[in-house]
């Protein structure tokens, strides 16, 4: 995996609930808890190990480039901005098969609009995912209250399941194999917009997606309401 990015941080998204603050400023980088959100991500990457790695944009994309230069606390960052490129987002799938040239064959994978201080990203656990076979490896956790119903339920030998009970909230955070997104071209040159779900749903149908509980402290920071709850040191655990 040397000499490719092995793990890609999501931060194309407009971030339409957390207005009027992304109006001037896209949402990863708004702070949570002394620094942008997006550094936390950046911060935990390198902490395992991970010192490669493309970040997708759109909206403001180049205040995300500036924030985070390719060269950030001397790691190496790629940046994907899908805005100048395209004149917007990509939606999840199509941004990560326009980023795919740059990425090992089997990456991280995280969105810039989650919190999960405590969350343990490395080489060692991508390199048992290699070694495993399966196209995905995602993290599920208990459902917060905007999710009640979850999205993905886990069978007894570690497979993700979608029609069943109980469901867990999918954290965005996961582990990928370049083989997932085989059905769309890589490197994306038409910019085709291409959301997750389906690819997800075929994996599940061909029992190529893994998954696990992660029980740690995770926020989707989606509105302004949980960004002050962060910040006011009053939640951040669901």
């Amino acid at each position: 995996m040397t000499g490719d990015a092995q793990a890609m941080i999501l931060a194309a998204g407009r971030g339409e609930r957390m207005r009027p603050l992304t109006d001037t400023c896209p949402k990863p980088l708004l702070d949570v808890r002394g620094k942008p959100l997006l550094q936390h991500h950046v911060e935990a990457l390198a902490s395992g190990g991970l010192r490669d790695i493309v970040i997708n944009s759109a909206w403001l994309g180049e205040q995300i480039e500036e924030r985070i230069p390719a060269d950030f606390q001397g790691l190496k960052i790629r940046h994907s901005n899908e805005g100048r490129d395209f004149g917007g987002a990509l939606e999840t799938a199509g941004g990560i098969a326009r980023a795919l040239p740059q990425l090992a064959d089997c990456f991280w994978l995280v969105a810039g609009d989650v919190y999960a201080p405590a969350f343990e990203f490395s080489r060692p656990a991508l390199e048992r995912f290699a070694a495993g076979g399966k196209l995905a490896h995602i993290f599920l956790v208990p459902n917060p209250a905007h999710n009640p119903k979850g999205d993905f339920g886990l069978s007894d030998d570690g497979l993700a399941l979608r029609d069943t009970t109980p469901r867990f909230t999918y954290s965005t955070i996961g582990m990928y194999r370049k083989a997932f997104f085989a059905g769309l071209p890589a490197g994306n040159p038409q910019g085709i917009k291409a959301p997750m779900l389906p690819l997800m749903l075929a994996a599940i149908e061909r029992q190529q997606l893994s998954a696990e509980i992660y029980a740690g402290s995770w926020t989707d920071v989606g509105t302004p309401a949980r960004l002050e709850e962060l910040n006011t040191h009053k939640g951040g655990s669901r």
